[in-house]
């Protein structure tokens, strides 16, 4: 059995998302469909934006194109639809809108070439998983053809595959590194069940700054901490055992804040992808004895790695595969390229 059999018994739906353009997303996406074909799963593929034409519609450069087998759902918005080589029966019409026509949801009668997409927005991304489930898939796919920080929010799929490789730098230590970094964010720890959590939790709706000072909650006038930092230190004394930030994380939420008061309050953030900070600058907090937890972390179910950048160089398959596999034990790293 291989790699999406087990992981399709632990999640219902895995969204694809990449370190970069030209991390080898698309040849990910490939892979485990053919994979899902042998193993006799049926699919379903969305994605949140735009995949599966031959050229990069932002850069220019060619792209893989999606191939998809008999029985898989998909969505395609009805401007693609005349351009798929696959023959699609459409299942039904979908009430998601996207800037090239409504959500088509379609079994694939014939494999062939498609152009996927989907609703960008994560709501819509689950109500029309639901429906694809309903139809009788037995994993979802959806394929980040976005952002990566937002593609990458738990509250999008079950589990993310990351896609890396030389496309982030001709060093290989450091495409390695920058890898690690990221799925140390994403699997930061959760705050635990506790009175502190259900306050935050109670009063997330405000999108504020909150303080939890002895079970109360104060709120402050802030709903972001760039450039706050001054007044966050301002507010924390020594009744405050949490600060919950629910934007953006980056040097300047915490430059002014007194280092006993970074060591002693504990900070939560709403997940991972709010943290904006490169590898050297998150050690350097956490040498502080920095306390973060975030309220929901992001499953990474496996790692994809791509050793051909664009550009011409390339790494060493194996020396790239096994470096990081190396630097991330847990976690199955794949050379879908292999």
């Amino acid at each position: 059995m291989g790699l999406l059999y087990d992981l399709s018994k632990k999640y219902r739906t895995i969204s694809i998302v990449g370190m970069a353009k030209n991390a080898g997303k698309t040849t990910a996406l490939n892979y485990l469909i053919e994979e899902a074909d042998d193993e006799g799963l049926t699919l379903g593929i969305t994605s949140t934006g735009r995949d599966g034409e031959t050229q990069d519609l932002v850069t220019g450069t060619e792209k893989p194109r999606v191939y998809l087998y008999e029985d898989t759902i998909v969505s395609v918005p009805t401007q693609l639809y005349d351009l798929a080589e696959a023959g699609l029966e459409i299942v039904r019409k979908s009430n998601y809108r996207t800037s090239i026509g409504d959500l088509l949801l379609c079994r694939v009668a014939e494999a062939g070439y498609v152009q996927i997409a989907g609703p960008v927005a994560t709501a819509h991304t689950k109500m029309m998983c639901d429906e694809m489930f309903d139809m009788g898939c037995e994993l979802i796919l959806i394929d980040g053809a976005i952002d990566r920080k937002s593609i990458a929010s738990p509250d999008t799929s079950d589990a993310i595959i990351l896609s890396t490789g030389a496309v982030l730098s001709r060093n290989l230590k450091k495409v390695v590194e920058d890898t690690a970094h990221i799925v140390s964010l994403y699997t930061l720890p959760q705050l635990e069940e506790c009175e502190a959590r259900s306050l935050i939790e109670d009063n997330m709706g405000e999108d504020k700054i909150m303080l939890i000072k002895k079970g109360r909650v104060e709120i402050l006038d802030l709903a972001t901490g760039l450039g706050s930092s001054r007044f966050i230190d301002e507010a924390i004394d020594q009744d405050t055992d949490y600060v919950y930030i629910p934007g953006a994380f980056t040097n300047s939420v915490v430059a002014d804040i007194h280092p006993s008061k970074l060591k002693r309050v504990k900070f939560v953030l709403k997940d991972p992808t709010k943290i904006f900070m490169n590898p050297m600058d998150w050690g350097q907090l956490k040498k502080k004895k920095f306390q973060v937890s975030v309220m929901k972390n992001i499953k990474v179910a496996a790692i994809t790695v791509n050793p051909v950048a664009p550009s011409g160089y390339s790494f060493d398959h194996q020396v790239l595969r096994d470096a990081m596999q190396a630097a991330l034990p847990d976690i199955p790293v794949v050379d879908v390229r292999m």
